[in-house]
This record gives structure tokens, sequence and C-alpha cells, in this order.
């Protein structure tokens, strides 16, 4: 229809745009600019009914061009029970991270936090042209945090840790207010096997839960 049509547009017209991004190397909102050739990473569509909101692109995703390429995305698709296939169709889910490249590795050798210029500029206008999504997966604190205060959650939940946010999962994702429903998960990291192993509720209750939806 022509709602559809005019959202996927404007959708598309952004996406180009994102693509071509320089906003992190040549005007930086605050401190150092990105430290090599910015290179964007996402997947959107205007009948997207799934958005999964994540913190950036990993190097591998970088080098590849791809989101989730790496064995975090395959333990991802195993806890949305979906396979490579649709994982990967942009008509069905939409993969928008608050940082679209990957921010570099900090002095430990982990990443940095995602470029605050993208959530900005990028990541807002996108889900506003992304009319159809009806549930937003919220990986990691960057994401959940800027979420729930954007949808203007209860701050007590907007203020939470990962361990904790993920906890409350059902209090957000049943909040009528919330729209889209929105269903908080830590990072599918390998690094995270220990917490999900202390964790075993987060399988039995909140994974098994949308598996009987």
């Amino acid at each position: 229809d022509q709602h559809r049509l005019s959202a996927g547009t404007a959708l598309d017209l952004l996406a180009d745009k994102a693509r071509h991004c320089r906003l992190c190397v040549e005007h930086p909102d605050h401190g150092r600019p990105l430290d090599h050739a910015p290179r964007p990473v996402f997947q959107v569509s205007a009948t997207a009914r799934i958005c999964i909101a994540g913190q950036a692109p990993g190097i591998r995703a970088h080098h590849s061009g791809i989101p989730f390429s790496y064995p975090s995305g395959q333990r991802l698709r195993q806890w949305l029970g979906i396979d490579a296939s649709a994982f990967y169709d942009a008509s069905r889910v939409a993969i928008l991270p608050m940082g679209f490249c990957f921010p570099g590795f900090d002095d430990h050798g982990g990443d940095k936090p995602p470029r605050a210029e993208c959530a900005r500029t990028w990541h807002a206008p996108m889900l506003v042209a992304m009319p159809g999504v009806k549930l937003l997966l919220l990986i990691g604190g960057y994401a959940q945090r800027w979420h729930l205060r954007r949808l203007h959650a209860p701050q007590a939940l907007a203020r939470l840790g990962v361990n904790n946010t993920v906890r409350h999962w059902r209090d957000i994702h049943d909040d009528a207010g919330l729209r889209p429903s929105c269903i908080p998960l830590p990072h599918p990291s390998w690094r995270n096997s220990g917490w999900l192993k202390r964790n075993p509720w987060f399988d039995d209750e909140l994974l098994r839960s949308e598996e009987r939806r």
C-alpha cells in the first residue's frame, strides 16, 4: 500500500546515506575520531517485524560486512530458534546496532563502546521508518538503556545493569505501554558462557517461553 511504499522509500534513502557515513571520522561527537575506515554493517527493511538492536559490529563483521557473522551469531540464532536464511531475510528481521561500525579495540583487547554518532543520526530515524516492527530484541547494556529510556519505560528498569535488566524481562516484555514490545538479552558472545551456566533460568524461563509463543 501507499504507506508501506513511502516508508520503504524513506528507509532506503536513510540506509543509502548511512552506508556512506563518515561522521565518526570527520565530525566526531566528542573524543577521538574512529581510527580506521568506517564500514557500516546493518540490515533493515520497512516490512521487518523483528528488530535486533545490538551494540556494534565486531571485527569479523567489519571484515565480512555481514552482521553477526561469527560464533555469537550462531548462538543468537539458536536462542531465536531460526536458521541463517530466516535471520538474514531483511524483509522479516532487521539488525540495527547502536553503532553501525566496528568501534576498534580498547587497551584490554575488548571492543570499544558503540560510537555515539550512530544512535543520534541513524538509529532513531531508521526505527521510525520501520513501522512494521512489533518486537525489539535488546542485546547488551547500551541498547537496553537507550531504548528503555526512549520508550519511557519505568526509570528503575532503564537504570539496571544487563544482568538485572534481563532478569526483569517479563516486566519489560509485558509492559503494555512499550510499543514495540521489548525483550532484553545478554550478548550471545561465548565470553558469556559462564554467565549462562550460572543463570539457568535464562534458558528455562525466557528462551523456552519464547519458543511457546
